[in-house]
């Protein structure tokens, strides 16, 4: 499957964006997680959602890949997450309602009144919000690896936070080895040395832009507890986690599948803070079946 990339200037921001799949499928919305790029939704992932009848779209958020950067010094991420699990109220350049009026703001200008949502790690953030703020956009809402906000939730290992915030090494090959080594240390047992490395190249030849993990970060510390909020959902909902995530443990999709009414939990023994290749098709499946029931 080729997959062409475009830019579409919404939100008051440049959105670098790909689609795949059937012209009549289904519209589905990927959103990445934290300093990831649209790349790092596998191509192969891709065409298992597209055989199940899915327009497949993916896009960079703001700050990550080809989108627009924010120009300035981004905010420390160990002072902001401090006060975010404090209850101290945390202003940054941007919050996750931007980022999923960011994604809304795509669909519009793709022709699309709404579509499946799917969302992983803080995309799942984005695609909470996006369910919660903007509810006729979302026809399903899957969320992967994620969580609901609330402070108390978040027990990361110390290898994990080292992993998403550690320092940033000067050549492109430190570079690489440090992301392939941050990679280990939030997956599980089906962790792919070859693909890890691979996937560090592409993303660093591509755009590195070390800086957007922090302005992302602020959006995520300013966003607050969602759990309240997303108790009145009533949409098709798949909570999906892997029971040896290191950087939002198991605990933490509980949380989500128990606050949003009558979504359902589905938990991978070997799947930490990754998406392992021999879950694709079953994933694939399960987001076709949620979808079924719009």
């Amino acid at each position: 499957m080729e997959t062409e990339e475009a830019t579409a200037n919404v939100n008051g921001i440049e959105v670098c964006y790909s689609v795949n799949g059937a012209i009549d499928g289904d519209p589905l919305l990927l959103i990445m997680g934290l300093g990831a790029q649209l790349i790092a939704w596998p191509i192969e992932f891709v065409e298992t959602l597209a055989d199940e009848g899915f327009r497949v779209i993916r896009f960079d958020n703001r700050d990550s890949g080809l989108s627009t950067k924010t120009i300035g010094k981004p905010p420390e991420a160990l002072d902001l997450l401090a006060k975010a699990l404090n209850g101290e109220e945390v202003e940054s350049f941007y919050s996750l309602s931007d980022m999923a009026n960011d994604a809304i703001a795509l669909l519009d200008f793709l022709g699309y009144e709404s579509a499946h949502i799917v969302g992983v790690s803080m995309g799942g953030m984005i695609a909470q919000t996006l369910a919660i703020e903007h509810p006729n956009y979302a026809r399903s809402l899957t969320s992967i690896g994620s969580v609901t906000g609330a402070p108390e939730l978040f027990t990361p290992t110390e290898e994990a936070l080292e992993a998403i915030i550690g320092d940033t090494p000067e050549t492109r090959e430190e570079i690489i080895r440090a992301n392939v080594i941050g990679s280990r240390a939030l997956a599980g047992p089906l962790w792919d040395e070859e693909y890890a490395t691979l996937l560090a190249e592409r993303n660093y030849d591509r755009s590195f832009f070390p800086e957007g993990v922090g302005f992302q970060i602020g959006a995520i510390a300013m966003s607050g507890d969602r759990t309240t909020r997303l108790t009145t959902l009533k949409l098709p909902t798949l909570v999906i986690h892997g029971s040896v995530d290191p950087l939002l443990p198991l605990h933490c999709g509980v949380a989500t599948a128990e606050a949003i009414p009558n979504s359902e939990l589905l938990v991978y023994d070997d799947m930490g803070h990754d998406l392992p290749s021999v879950y694709w098709p079953e994933i694939s499946e399960r987001i076709r079946l949620l979808a079924n029931r719009t």
